[in-house]
């Protein structure tokens, strides 16, 4: 596989990056993940300003745009021939010494993984377990999809390496949080419900395109504090996330949960699958 280093479209053998960057060194940097459907970067603008945001919070300054990045992606894509993909877009903070830096970095390190994903491919029914792992509070003003996994990957341990299992955080105080990959809903009596950012939650690009989703569908959701037993007592359950959409949950816990059309979750995936070739950006749907 070709990937893509600091402006360069690099053979996989030969990607290296500085053992002394800040991201490496500290753990300073930020991430997207994102589909390519037929060429198409789903949602790319809302994962760039994310991703802008978010370095500017790190104090990390680049020079790409929009522009540039699809540039390179569609190069990225054209030397590993192909057209769906599953596309990891990286920014560390780049070379420093040795000792926490106040300064702006001024020279990240960018990288663009790839990996075939069929638009085709199936993401089967989950089951949810509630993790003993607490979520851990984001270590600025909201959480940032930084490379500060610990949490995530405790989380996962406790679970194991089955795709067809998701952990469920709860805060310290009890509320329901996120998957360790995913944001998640639930339906109640016609209405869906989803915790709160407060919670401390990542604020999930495929989270806010449902919730416009909703909103453009007059579906009634509701965004809040939620304890385990409002959770257990739902119709229908569903996780989020860039690379796997929409997966619903065929079991939360010991509760069994409907799986089948009719579903509301069902119409969502459909909806969600209608747009996902488009030129579409959640702000698109109001």
């Amino acid at each position: 596989m070709y990937h893509y280093l600091n402006g360069k479209i690099v053979k996989e053998e030969n990607m290296n990056i500085s053992a002394f960057d800040h991201g490496y060194l500290y753990g300073l940097g930020v991430f997207e993940t994102f589909r390519v459907y037929n060429n198409h970067p789903f949602l790319f603008d809302d994962h760039f300003e994310r991703l802008e945001n978010s370095l500017a919070e790190l104090c990390i300054s680049w020079n790409e745009t929009r522009q540039s990045i699809r540039k390179s992606l569609s190069d990225l894509l054209q030397a590993n021939e192909l057209t769906d993909a599953y596309i990891r877009l990286n920014v560390s903070a780049g070379v420093g010494a040795v000792g926490l830096q106040v300064e702006p970095y001024k020279d990240p390190t960018v990288i663009m993984y790839v990996k075939p994903l069929s638009s085709k491919t199936v993401f089967h029914p989950k089951k949810g377990l509630f993790l003993n792992t607490k979520r851990n509070t984001p270590e600025g003003i909201s959480r940032l999809k930084s490379h500060h996994y610990l949490n995530n990957i405790i989380g996962k341990r406790e679970i194991g390496e089955d795709p067809l299992k998701e952990g469920v955080f709860l805060t310290e105080s009890g509320y329901i949080a996120e998957g360790i990959v995913s944001n998640l809903f639930w339906v109640k009596e016609g209405v869906v419900y989803t915790p709160s950012l407060e919670t401390g939650i990542l604020n999930g690009i495929t989270r806010q395109f449902i919730l416009r989703l909703l909103q453009a569908n007059n579906i009634p959701y509701e965004i809040g504090f939620y304890k385990r037993e409002q959770l257990l007592s739902c119709d229908e359950a569903f996780m989020t996330n860039s690379i796997q959409e929409i997966v619903p949950f065929a079991q939360i816990g010991t509760k069994q949960l409907p799986v089948k059309e009719g579903c509301l979750t069902n119409k969502l995936i459909t909806l969600y699958n209608q747009h996902r070739e488009k030129l579409w950006t959640r702000k698109q749907l109001t």
